[in-house]
């Protein structure tokens, strides 16, 4: 059964349209990832499943249910924690999530932490960079949902602690759960991928399963994605 179907989805802003027509269908228990260019609209996409924006015209279905305060429920997006203060101690921004969302599971937070060597009594503007993300992807993994959304989630953090993320929404997703992770850096989440979803022009050009790429098309994911970027010049 899917858990996320989108149909007929477009969306535009001050004019310019962003995604046409695009289609999607993703079943439950998978991590897929979400590929393109940067400006290919994989944020927007995130955005519009999580129920941050309202799409023109289609629409998002995220186990049966279209409506936006039910599917928000069931998403946890990486982008979520932008709104937080800067300058809280992380326990208390955990303390926040718990009230906000029933689903927050506060031992498996404090786990992720531990293994990514936060400490909860840091406030988040003392972070570097590469902390604050490995923060928010811990935050993001903490609650027990549906559907995650990870939007360029490695961005700033280096090899060593991709390696212990990694293997943290390994060993953390719940066996139902689909996660979607978008990433330019496709060589650091191939491993870890069920399905692609390529992202060009507006629309999901490519969806493919991972084993098929490999063994039927005999190619590696890196090498699948850029086949469909050829023409292009500009990469990011």
């Amino acid at each position: 059964e899917n858990l996320l179907n989108i149909k007929n989805l477009s969306y535009q802003r001050n004019l310019h349209s962003i995604l046409k027509d695009l289609n999607l269908e993703l079943p439950q228990g998978e991590i897929v990832g979400l590929l393109g260019a940067n400006g290919a609209g994989k944020t927007t996409l995130m955005r519009l499943i999580a129920g941050s924006y309202i799409p023109r015209q289609g629409s998002i279905m995220i186990n049966g249910n279209a409506q936006v305060v039910i599917r928000k429920k069931s998403v946890s997006f990486t982008e979520q924690v932008s709104s937080l203060s800067n300058n809280q101690r992380l326990f208390k921004i955990a303390e926040f999530y718990q009230q906000i969302y029933p689903d927050f599971d506060l031992s498996r937070f404090n786990h992720l932490l531990d293994t990514l060597n936060l400490k909860l009594d840091a406030r988040l503007n003392q972070l570097s960079k590469g902390n604050q993300r490995k923060f928010v992807i811990a935050i993001t993994l903490a609650r027990q949902t549906d559907l995650y959304l990870l939007d360029e989630p490695f961005d700033g953090i280096d090899g060593m602690s991709r390696k212990k993320i990694i293997s943290s929404i390994i060993g953390w997703k719940p066996e139902n759960a689909t996660i979607i992770i978008s990433d330019h850096h496709v060589s650091d989440i191939a491993n870890l991928l069920d399905e692609v979803v390529i992202v060009r022009d507006q629309r999901v050009i490519a969806q493919e399963r991972a084993d098929t790429i490999r063994e039927t098309l005999g190619k590696d994911i890196e090498s699948y994605y850029e086949d469909f970027y050829k023409e292009d010049v500009e990469y990011d």
